[in-house]
């Protein structure tokens, strides 16, 4: 494992991430988000748990560029500060960065876990797959897509949700594959 752990997120996907990395073996693991740790949208008790293994938050900071050896390896991250502005659509207060503020944390590893939209590819390249104005698959009540014989569930058709959502959904078109295959 590296030693040295640079997490960029808010969310509770950066703080498992995190948490995982110290359970992995990292000797320092570094979370960097963009906004105060009252604008985190990662539940109150994943943050806990993070402080209390150790983790070291950097708020009101955000990664500017990676920096390598030159050849592939990563050597630290470069951040700038922040401070909050005004409430941006979200209703949380927008990130402005200080201009001058630029730093480094010595780093050899960097995990991006920003960000759970659907991935715009997949409208793209498919064909007759109805998605919503999210970019989520839309299925029926047994989780069929609107091309027969696809079926779908999870995140991408919920959106950020739950294991346990993801496998109701799971088992939902489990059941509708079933009995499509039954008529078949």
């Amino acid at each position: 494992m590296s030693k040295r752990v640079a997490v960029v997120g808010g969310g509770n996907v950066a703080m498992d991430a995190a948490r995982t990395a110290v359970r992995l073996g990292a000797e320092k693991v570094y979370l960097i988000y963009r906004r105060s740790e009252k604008e985190m949208p990662a539940r109150v008790e994943e943050v806990h748990h993070a402080k209390e293994e150790g983790i070291e938050f950097h708020l009101l900071r955000n990664p500017k560029r990676i920096i390598g050896n030159g050849d592939g390896v990563v050597k630290s991250i470069e951040c700038l500060k922040f401070e909050l502005g005004e409430p941006d659509a979200s209703g949380r207060r927008r990130p402005v960065p200080i201009e001058g503020s630029e730093f480094t944390i010595d780093v050899d590893t960097v995990v991006i876990a920003i960000g759970n939209g659907a991935n715009p590819l997949i409208g793209q390249t498919t064909e007759g797959l109805a998605l919503n104005k999210w970019g989520n698959i839309t299925v029926d009540e047994n989780c069929k897509t609107s091309i027969d014989g696809v079926y779908a569930g999870g995140d991408i058709v919920l959106g950020a949700a739950t294991v346990i959502l993801a496998m109701g959904q799971g088992r939902t078109a489990a059941a509708g594959i079933n009995e499509y295959l039954a008529k078949k």
